[in-house]
C-alpha cells in the first residue's frame, strides 16, 4: 500500500518505520509542510490508499475534512477533536470514505477495556478509579485512553462519573491503572507501556484492515478483526 502519515511526532516517526518495515511505501508530512491542511490537495491525497494522522487537536479536523472530502481512507490516532465526531461521521459515510478512530491502538489497551467492563459488571458497589502516568511533554491531560476507560467502566457499572487522576513525570510511556475498592478488599487493573511500537503497529494494521473498507469505525469495536 501507499501509506501518508501525518505528523513528525515520536509516534508518528514511528508509524512511518513500522509501515516500511512492513512491506508499504511511506510518505510523511509534518506540520511545516501541511499547514492548515493546505497540503492536502484532492490530486495529492488520491496518491495514498490511507492516510494516518498522529498530528494535533488542532490540525487533526482539517486534516480530515481534507481528506475524507475526497473518499480517501483515514486512521486517526489524534486525540482532543471527539466533539467534532458526528460531523466527521457523517462526511465520511456521505462521501463514502473510510475513517478509523482510536485513543489506543495497543491490542493490550483494548484487551483491558474488556476487562475493565468485566470488573464493572461484576463488582457491584465497589468504588472506581484510574490514574494514569505520562511523560512530561503529552499535551492532553487526563489521556485518551484514561477518557475512554471511564467511559468503558461508567457504562458497564452505571456509575456516574469514574475519577481519574494524571500525573506527568519524565519519560513514561504510558501507564494506567483502574482499581476496585470494596469494604475489605481492592482489584487493581494496570497496563504498562514500555515503548510507543505496539501503538504504531497496532496504527499501521488498522491501516491495512481499513484499506478495503468505507464507513466510520471504533478500533476499540473492531480490533478483534486485525489480531
Amino acid at each position: 500500500m501507499r501509506i501518508l502519515v501525518l505528523g513528525m511526532g515520536k509516534t508518528g516517526r514511528l508509524v512511518a518505520e513500522v509501515a516500511a518495515e512492513r512491506g508499504h511505501g511511506v510518505n510523511v508530512l509534518d506540520a511545516k509542510e501541511n499547514a492548515n491542511a493546505s497540503a492536502l490537495t484532492p490530486p495529492f491525497v488520491a496518491g495514498f490508499d490511507v492516510i494516518i494522522d498522529f498530528t494535533t487537536p488542532e490540525a487533526v479536523v482539517q486534516n480530515m475534512r481534507a481528506c475524507l472530502a475526497t473518499g480517501a481512507k483515514m486512521v486517526v490516532g489524534t486525540t482532543g477533536w471527539y466533539d467534532k465526531l458526528a460531523d466527521m461521521r457523517g462526511l465520511a459515510e456521505r462521501k463514502q470514505a473510510g475513517l478509523l478512530y482510536g485513543t489506543n491502538f495497543s491490542i493490550g489497551v483494548q484487551v483491558m477495556f474488556q476487562v475493565a467492563a468485566t470488573m464493572a459488571k461484576s463488582l457491584k458497589g465497589y468504588k472506581f478509579s484510574i490514574e494514569e502516568t505520562h511523560h512530561v511533554s503529552k499535551l492532553d491531560s487526563p489521556s485518551g485512553t484514561a477518557i475512554s476507560l471511564a467511559k468503558v467502566v461508567e457504562a458497564a457499572s452505571g456509575v456516574a462519573k469514574v475519577p481519574i487522576v494524571a500525573k506527568r513525570e519524565g519519560d513514561v510511556m504510558g501507564l494506567h491503572k483502574l482499581e476496585a475498592s470494596g469494604t475489605g478488599e481492592r482489584l487493581t487493573l494496570t497496563h504498562e507501556a514500555f515503548s510507543r511500537r505496539e501503538f504504531a503497529a497496532g496504527a499501521v494494521r488498522a491501516a491495512e484492515w481499513l484499506s478495503s473498507r468505507t464507513g466510520c469505525y471504533a478500533f476499540q469495536e473492531v480490533f478483534g478483526e486485525m489480531v
